[in-house]
């Protein structure tokens, strides 16, 4: 059942970037950006193996990463800017963005202010957050773009590179093998916990109205 739902994930994936190419990727990844529970460790290193089979450039699939990036990190920068936590909190958690993740970016952005955008889209879990504090503090456009782009390309580059490695590895080496089904199971147990956590925030939300 685990493997079967990964496996559909991954074939969703797959096709979207297989028949997209560079757009693919970067549809996916301004989902993710958008605070939408799509992660970018599936995403690109799936992008990588793609690297790995000769369908597409690595620094490309980077840059389209990057790219991807900005373009979802709008959609929170402007809820961000234009609505502010309550709407946050009120539409938040039908993508799974509750009041724990807001105050995260929150602390976060208060403490580093505009370069928090850069350092936070390097680090896990905060990185598809931290446009909405960045939009709520009504931080300049250009800047914002630009931390947004520099710090997603090194993270989308790593990870990429991460599954064209292991694509080159696959059929040479055994651990290869083994540490993917480990990880295969890991993923699809968080997806798993992710749904039963989505369909706990839609109760919950149907009982307050």
């Amino acid at each position: 059942m685990i493997e079967k739902i990964l496996s559909v994930l991954a074939g969703i994936i797959i096709h979207i970037i297989s028949s997209g190419g560079y757009l693919g990727i970067a549809f996916l990844m301004a989902i993710e950006s958008a605070c939408i529970p799509l992660p970018s460790e599936i995403i690109m290193p799936f992008a990588g193996y793609l690297v790995w089979k000769g369908e597409l450039h690595l620094l490309l699939v980077a840059t389209a990463g990057a790219i991807g990036c900005n373009l979802g990190s709008i959609v929170a920068y402007e809820v961000g800017k234009r609505g502010g936590r309550p709407l946050a909190e009120r539409w938040g958690r039908y993508v799974l963005v509750g009041p724990g993740e807001l105050d995260t970016a929150d602390r976060f952005f208060a403490r580093f202010g505009g370069p928090a955008v850069l350092i936070a889209r390097l680090l896990p879990l905060i990185r598809s957050f931290i446009a909405f504090p960045a939009g709520v503090a009504r931080m300049p456009l250009v800047p914002f773009h630009l931390y947004t782009f520099l710090g997603s390309w090194p993270w989308c580059f790593a990870l990429a590179w991460l599954g064209m490695t292991l694509g080159e590895k696959w059929d040479s080496d055994p651990r290869v093998k083994a540490a993917f089904h480990s990880a295969d199971v890991a993923i699809a147990g968080m997806l798993l916990v992710a749904v039963a956590f989505f369909v706990w925030h839609r109760m919950h939300g149907m009982k307050k109205r």
